[in-house]
């Protein structure tokens, strides 16, 4: 019996390696349209992404006007349709052997549901049981605790019988508003403030995709 029947993933920098491949580079290319004054590493990107998140980045600190969030946003549908995101090693082997035990695999995420889907079908042969993406608008998305209300009434699952994986601070504060177990995934994240917020806040520090398995399985 698995110790987590629902497994909710974030998508980026969690099962995907998709930061450095796609929302930076993307990213990048519009501060050189929009803010050319403004040169981020891919280290301070994270940062800012982690605390306050990508839209308070975008709104407090660059002051984006909505006309400028829109041109933002196609440009990085544009970069994320063109390239598919490698899948972290071993996170194959992890979801089919979950599944394989009839375990819940369900993503809530930043990025579009279409994305997501087209990624996991890509690199692991399913598409998830339920996908909450960036789409959904700001008052069902992430850090709001809309996505896993919904999922636990769904598959009429308890708090407990979840496990929230995430890189970031928007996963971590939707599963401490419902009371769902938080793991790290460290794997992807190289920004030391982030470690050292995560050690000393998650339920579970993980940095390596194996302990995940270990973990789940």
């Amino acid at each position: 019996m698995l110790k987590f029947p629902c497994l909710v993933l974030d998508h980026d920098d969690t099962v995907v390696r998709s930061t450095p491949t796609i929302h930076y580079p993307a990213f990048a290319k519009t501060l050189k349209t929009l803010r050319p004054d403004v040169n981020w590493t891919l280290e301070q990107f994270v940062a800012y992404n982690f605390d306050p998140g990508f839209e308070a980045m975008c709104r407090d600190i660059l002051h984006f006007t909505p006309e400028e969030m829109n041109f933002q946003e196609a440009s990085w549908r544009a970069w994320s349709a063109a390239n598919i995101p490698p899948a972290f090693e071993g996170m194959e082997e992890l979801l089919r052997r979950y599944r394989l035990q009839n375990g819940v695999v369900c993503v809530v995420s930043h990025s579009s549901e279409e994305t997501i889907r087209r990624d996991y079908h890509q690199h692991f042969g399913f598409e998830p049981d339920l996908v909450f993406g960036w789409e959904l608008g700001a008052d069902k998305r992430k850090p709001a605790p809309w996505p896993l209300e919904q999922i636990m009434a769904h598959f009429s699952l308890k708090p407990q019988q979840l496990l929230m994986v995430d890189d970031l601070k928007p996963g971590w504060q939707m599963a401490k508003s419902c009371g769902v177990p938080f793991a790290f995934a460290g794997w992807g994240c190289s920004v030391e403030s982030i470690q050292h917020f995560m050690h000393q806040n998650a339920d579970y520090d993980l940095r390596q995709v194996s302990e995940l398995q270990q973990l789940v399985l």
